[in-house]
């Protein structure tokens, strides 16, 4: 008899809902909860929130509740735009309980070294009260431009740098205040997004910079952080909204890490709200792509474009071009469960962890 693992889901959105399918077919796991936080989504069903199909369990916005049930863990995906702020006060709530937790919402979390220092002792202090363990993932951050870095470094003689880019359309992302406000699309081309402060895009992708820097045991001098963008020259009609010619229709975020002088590791973020804007910047070959490409003994180039043949099969009740690439994010936490129980206490990283493989895959 299979030794289940009782879990509870933190969020019905996108990847939510995306976890409560992939759980809910899992031989190892039992899902036992599910947490909401509209008033309108309480007392209903979760599968049918998350896919359509009636499962028997109600969701509940009482994390009391949830907590009482003593799950073995949360797998957290709860967004908005205090991400950290809102989200650090659950997770110490559910460690302090002894509640593994796997997360995708704090994404400087995957290297717990290089997250916020008062977050990280609150945190690192809970799971020992507890007794439990934390753990952040997804597709990126978290795997392709990180871990998956470090797994083709393994072929490697020498390296004279690494260069890892998401190639993205977001056409389809409809949360305003993150498209508009928080990177500038569809705005005049002199404003001035959160995206383009200073220090924002260090503080965004430090974690993965600093985690292969530490792996491969070289010392970086600083990392160093570039932004451009470029206007549409036609309106768009995208998820979020119009977009008007001349505004911005595509973004470019680039943190760098220098070592002996010269740039090593390079974090590339291109996205667009459509594939005819910023010709010359790279592209991928479908929605979202990711490229790493070492310069080295040997040359290595690798990528990754996940996509889905069929969202409606894979359980998924709403289509996205980027399905492919969210339903990998909400797997990278789900198959960790196992491996993430079974962690000694504390903040966990991907490189602590053996390969947090899948179970239940034949089709």
């Amino acid at each position: 008899m299979v030794n289940k693992h009782r879990v509870v889901v933190w969020s019905t959105g996108g990847i939510g809902s995306l976890m409560i399918g992939a759980i809910h077919r899992r031989q190892d796991l039992e899902l036992v909860g599910v947490w909401v936080h509209s008033d309108d989504k309480v007392g209903r069903d979760a599968g049918e929130l998350a896919f359509d199909t009636p499962i028997g369990l109600a969701a509940t916005n009482d994390a009391q509740a949830l907590i009482d049930l003593r799950p073995d863990c949360v797998v957290y995906a709860a967004s908005g735009p205090e991400r950290d702020a809102a989200a650090v006060p659950d997770y110490v709530r559910l460690l302090e309980a002894g509640i593994n937790v796997v997360t995708t919402t704090s994404t400087n979390l995957i290297n717990p070294t290089t997250y916020d220092p008062a977050h990280r002792e609150q945190l690192e202090s809970a799971a020992q009260r507890g007794g439990a363990s934390i753990y952040a993932s997804g597709i990126e951050p978290g795997f392709v431009l990180d871990q998956l870095v470090l797994m083709l470094t393994t072929q490697s003689k020498s390296i004279r740098s690494i260069h890892a880019s998401e190639l993205g359309m977001y056409d389809d992302y409809a949360v305003v205040d993150i498209m508009s406000y928080g990177l500038g699309f569809g705005q005049p081309m002199d404003s001035e997004p959160f995206v383009a402060l200073p220090g924002v895009i260090v503080s965004e992708f430090q974690a993965q910079i600093r985690m292969i820097a530490d792996a491969l045991g070289v010392e970086l001098d600083e990392i160093r952080e570039e932004f451009d963008r470029r206007p549409t020259d036609t309106a768009l009609d995208v998820a979020f909204g119009k977009v008007d010619a001349g505004t911005c229709g595509a973004i470019r975020m680039r943190a760098i890490g220098r070592v002996a002088g010269r740039d090593f590791i390079t974090i590339d973020h291109v996205t667009r709200l459509s594939r005819d804007v910023a010709p010359d910047w790279p592209i991928g070959d479908g929605a979202i792509t990711y490229r790493i490409v070492i310069d080295g003994d040997p040359d290595l180039d690798c990528a990754l474009t996940p996509s889905l043949k069929d969202p409606q099969g894979a359980g998924i009740g709403w289509m996205s071009s980027g399905a492919g690439a969210m339903l990998a994010t909400a797997m990278r936490v789900v198959n960790a469960v196992p491996y993430v129980v079974a962690a000694p206490p504390g903040l966990v990283g991907s490189l602590d962890l053996p390969l947090t493989l899948p179970r239940d895959v034949l089709q």
